[in-house]
């Protein structure tokens, strides 16, 4: 099995938040794929922007405010 780190981007509303996760490549079937673990921690970042939790949110991500230009 071979482990790698990524970065993957969660949208919502006004914020972008930068989650680190790992990716996990068996080589086989459904490969590659996330724990159940990131993908909580993916759900649970989108939730609290969304619900405007921003102290939440930036403990489990590098969370950003978009402005339009």
């Amino acid at each position: 099995m071979i482990k790698r780190q990524h970065t993957k981007l969660v949208h919502e509303g006004n914020y972008v938040a930068e989650v680190d996760i790992e990716i996990l490549d068996t080589g086989e079937g459904w490969s590659p794929y996330i724990s159940l673990e990131d993908a909580r921690k993916m759900d649970d970042v989108r939730e609290s922007l969304k619900k405007g939790d921003l102290k939440r949110a930036t403990r489990l991500a590098r969370v950003f405010h978009l402005n339009q230009i």
